[in-house]
């Protein structure tokens, strides 16, 4: 009985000394792991950029393309179809969007754009995730008529065989959610 009394004590003891001694962590507070996401114009803000969004072991970000004057969703996808340029590529940057054997078309409405896929979502390697984003933050991001800034521009993404568009948004970090409602 003495025995396991002890044994329990240095036990109790040692488990003591463990949680004193902290986790482990440092206390050198949040260590930055890549930039944050970026991508939101300010108001009133057009300028003669495409801003298109490529992927990054991080996920998405957005890079600025100088164009003759702003771009409209067609433009700004069109963009996105070439891939990135050497520099961004150099960067690390890539591409998820397959080659599409048939046209990408986006038409620009009040603040919203009618994207037109050539191919369903589930075709899209790998199952569309990536790729559909770079398309739906990039025309997001593009000149519309109603001045809404990108978050809160809808955009109706219509594949062949469904008759229905789904509809999504693109928020500020880059990340494409539904539109619950209409």
């Amino acid at each position: 009985m003495k025995r396991s009394f002890g044994c329990l004590a240095a036990f109790l003891s040692a488990l003591l000394a463990l949680c004193l001694t902290g986790c482990g962590a440092g206390s050198t507070g949040p260590v930055r792991a890549g930039a944050p996401a970026s991508g939101i114009r300010p108001p009133g803000s057009e300028t003669d950029h495409a801003q298109l969004y490529f992927v990054t072991p991080l996920g998405l970000q957005s890079v600025t393309r100088e164009v003759p004057e702003p771009a409209s969703p067609q433009q700004a996808l069109d963009l996105l179809l070439k891939g990135p340029d050497a520099g961004e590529r150099a960067r690390g940057l890539t591409t998820e969007v397959p080659p599409f054997h048939g046209p990408l078309v986006a038409r620009a409405a009040e603040g919203a754009v009618d994207v037109r896929l050539p191919v369903p979502v589930s075709a899209m390697p790998p199952s569309g995730g990536l790729g559909l984003s770079q398309i739906v933050c990039t025309a997001a991001n593009a000149r519309l008529p109603g001045g809404k800034q990108p978050p809160d521009v809808t955009v109706r993404i219509h594949e062949p065989g469904y008759r229905t568009p789904w509809t999504v948004r693109c928020d500020a970090a880059g990340d494409v959610v539904p539109v619950s409602g209409r």
